[in-house]
């Protein structure tokens, strides 16, 4: 578990970048990455959850602190802000739920040292996702695509999540099946519902008033009455 912060401090790397601020992004990251903020902050509108994107997150004093910085990181019960960085402990709380999306040079940390590390900050779901099915390198575990895992802390144990039969993950926290689909990581609920976007809710709903608008019309008509003269 992380170490509380009590005093502030500042970090090196808030104004330096880490090896993976110099790294190239391919589209299929940057694609995915923007995909899941648009659905997370459409799932908790209204909500107090604090959700970002390449945040630096520390847990120590040291201000040489090497950041784990998740791709999608998600802390419910804290309002959102503006930050230059978390302090995990004096800013808020560690992340319940992070995700990281794969790349040719991070995959193998994500999927070798980063459930460790993200469980020792406190992180109770980590999920990890490789968009680019041309290109898959070969697993430590297996060649999924989609691999998550829980940590409890009753039990201080880390564990690799088990996907069902139709290959699924089920997020407690997300209250959502994860759902690999090629380029897109899909969030559905209990009822197999897709969780959607802001955008993609509005247009859904949208679509609804005109189809609930011509059935009237249609009724109108029905009844030998001409909408136009109304």
């Amino acid at each position: 578990m992380g170490k509380h912060i009590q005093h502030e401090v500042e970090y090196y790397y808030d104004s330096h970048p880490t090896l993976e601020d110099l790294m190239g992004e391919t589209s299929f990251h940057a694609f995915l990455v923007r995909y899941l903020m648009q659905v997370l902050e459409w799932l908790y509108r209204g909500q107090r959850c604090a959700i970002y994107e390449n945040l630096n997150f520390y847990q120590t004093q040291n201000p040489r602190e090497y950041p784990l910085a998740p791709d999608i990181a998600l802390i419910k019960g804290v309002a959102a802000q503006h930050l230059r960085s978390w302090k995990v402990g004096k800013t808020g709380p560690a992340p319940q739920v992070v995700f990281e999306i794969a790349s040719e040079e991070t995959w193998k940390k994500d999927v070798e040292e980063k459930p460790l590390k993200y469980a020792l900050m406190g992180v109770e779901e980590y999920f990890f996702y490789d968009p680019d099915d041309t290109a898959t390198p070969s697993w430590k575990h297996s060649p999924q695509r989609l691999i998550g895992w829980q940590y409890q802390k009753a039990s201080g144990a880390i564990t690799e999540m088990t996907p069902d039969a139709q290959g699924r993950l089920w997020s407690s926290h997300l209250d959502s099946f994860l759902v690999p689909d090629g380029l897109y990581l899909r969030l559905y609920d209990s009822h197999n519902q897709r969780r959607l976007t802001a955008e993609e809710a509005l247009s859904q709903e949208t679509e609804t008033l005109l189809q609930e608008k011509e059935a009237i019309l249609q009724k109108l008509r029905s009844l030998g009455v001409n909408p136009d003269e109304i």
